[in-house]
Formats: C-alpha cells, structure tokens, sequence
C-alpha cells in the first residue's frame, strides 16, 4: 500500500525549519512505499530544491483572515490529493489547515503556544522537552511522537578564511542562528572579550543585528567578529571553525549542534533546553549556564588550549550522530510512524 502525505509549510524565507523541511520531503521521497506533496509559500529556491528532486508542489500564501480565497483554493487543493497524512510545520500551516479524512500530524520545533494545534490527531516534537509541553499541554502522551532532526548530509566545499579577511592560524570560533535575543549571541559577544586572539564569524540575520554590532564597537570587538548574514549552507562553515558556540536562551532542539556533529567540529553550548537534551557534557560536547560569560569564555578557552580535548570531542560526537541522527535513522523513523497511522481511524 502506497501512504500518500501532504506536507504543509507557511515558513518565512529564511530558517532552520524550512531547510528541514526539504530535506525531510526529499529523504522520504526516496522510499517507494510513499508519495507527497508539498504544499508551501512561494519561494524559488525552496520550490526548486523539491521539483528537482521529483516532489509534486503547490504554493499558497498562508495569510491573515482578508485571504479568505487563498485559504479555500488551499483547503480544495489538500482535498483533491485526499492524502492518508497531512503533516504541518508551525503555528500557521497548523492553524489553517483542517481536520479531514486524514490523520493530522503537527511537527513542532519550539515551544509554541499550544492553541494552533489542538484539532490535530498527533504531534510530533523534535526534542524531547518539546514533547513534554506537548504533554504537559493537555495532548494525550499515547500521541504524542518523538522524532528528532538530522544534518545536510550532501558534502561541501569549506569557506577558506581569506573570504572573510581571517589569517590562516588565528582560532575561528563560529556561531549561526537568527539574530534574536533568544540565542544569547550578546553573551558570546562579551565572552569574546576574555579570548583576545580569536576571531568569530556570526552567520544570521534579524532583529537583534545592529544592537550586536553596536556591542561589539563598545567591547572593543567589533574588529574581530565578521557578520556573514544568513549562510545557507552551515556546513561549509562548520568546516573551517576551529569550533562552534551555541549560547542559546532558549532552543527548541539545537539542529545546529547536529550540524556540527556530523562535520566534526566540536561544540560549546549553554544548557539550554535542546542543546542540554542533545549535548553529554564533557563527551559530546562542553555545557556552561545559560546567560553567564565567563564559563562560556571559560570553556571556549579550554578547547582553543587543549587540541586532543577537540578531537575526542570531535570524534565522538560524530560517532553519536551517525548512531542516533543520521538521516537514515530518522527517515525510518518518519516512515514507520506515518505508515503506522495511515488507515487509523481518527480519535
């Protein structure tokens, strides 16, 4: 029996979950027993990425009450696939897409408010953090999945360090994300001043852009941090870092982490709530305290010192990853459960 799964996005242009998404919608097109469609905002790169890989796709614009039209040409194009599984990414997708004829999944990455998801059938949460909020929530346990993320596997060419003025010997620290207060890149900022020969690339962009870069003018830093903008392919990065900083508030899972793992660049990361789920202090990985800069300056510091600490981190980690998060682990994973819930009856 063939599964026949939509998958819904209304993401922005940039981020984490929207990379995921493809990767996610192509591993699974490669298994004979599944046939999708996607279903998402319009954006050329996206879009391209799954028709090249042979995915069926339709684009919506996922707006507010005044696209009433866009709403129903949506609902009558979700109908007309009658898919087995529909599955949503997000609060927006979630929310405007329906009960059915179908067992709807909601993917959650974060913390969100919890409202957009109640009609859903199951719920799918990336950390498992996330799945006790679900829980906590008021959605009942038996439904509730854990299937965590996996890493662009594709290889890249590394970013030589002459793109970004960084001498060849100088230790490269990198961190990624949205420039958001959420992930602590201020922290990482001040921490910076206690480690006075490295140099830091921050790939991301958004609101906290010009606050950061008028914090590194009044630290003194400014001269050693190079602001990429968004970067989407980390991994290219990752290969040139001496290693990667996670000073995250908060995070939902930390995929980036995983990203690092699997291109063996060893991590520092604060506890927050995915990277403390993910990260084995001292054997995947050096956790500090959220929001406080000298550990995370201190433990920055230990791994530019000691070289054999990096590597054993280094190796291991990936090792962890290829055992636990590869993208044949977690394709299976989504395969079994979706198979599993294609043909049940709705509670």
């Amino acid at each position: 029996m063939t599964l026949r799964l939509a998958q819904v996005i209304a993401g922005g242009a940039n981020g984490g979950a929207e990379n995921f998404f493809v990767r996610l919608n192509l591993a699974l097109h490669g298994e004979t027993d599944i046939e999708q469609q996607a279903f998402l905002r319009h954006h050329p790169q996206r879009q391209q990425a799954l028709l090249e890989g042979g995915l069926r796709c339709q684009n919506f614009r996922f707006g507010g009450p005044l696209h009433w039209l866009d709403r129903l040409h949506y609902r009558r194009a979700l109908k007309q696939f009658t898919p087995d599984v529909v599955m949503t990414w997000m609060n927006r997708a979630s929310q405007l897409t329906p009960a059915g004829n179908y067992q709807l999944v909601a993917r959650l990455g974060h913390y969100y408010n919890l409202k957009y998801y109640r009609h859903c059938n199951h719920w799918i949460g990336i950390s498992r953090g996330i799945c006790d909020h679900l829980v906590a929530g008021g959605m009942p346990a038996q439904r509730v999945h854990y299937i965590p993320n996996f890493a662009s596997e594709a290889p890249v060419p590394a970013v030589e360090r002459s793109a970004f003025s960084t001498p060849p010997k100088v230790p490269l620290l990198l961190a990624a994300g949205r420039l958001h207060e959420n992930k602590g890149f201020d922290v990482l900022i001040r921490a910076l001043v206690e480690i006075p020969e490295a140099v830091l690339w921050l790939a991301g962009d958004g609101p906290e852009e010009a606050a950061l870069k008028a914090l590194a003018v009044d630290l003194g830093v400014s001269e050693r941090i190079r602001f990429i903008g968004w970067w989407p392919d980390i991994a290219s990065l990752l290969q040139s870092a001496d290693l990667f900083v996670c000073p995250s508030r908060h995070e939902g899972l930390g995929s980036v982490v995983l990203e690092a793992w699997l291109n063996r660049c060893p991590i520092v990361a604060t506890a927050s709530q995915g990277p403390g789920e993910l990260i084995e202090d001292g054997i995947t990985g050096l956790l500090t305290p959220v929001d406080q800069v000298q550990p995370l300056a201190g433990a920055i510091r230990q791994l530019i010192d000691q070289p054999p600490l990096r590597q054993a981190l280094a190796d291991t980690a990936w090792q962890h990853y290829q055992s636990h998060f590869s993208q044949q682990v977690i394709t299976r994973q989504y395969q079994e459960l979706l198979n599993g819930l294609a043909g049940t009856v709705n509670p």
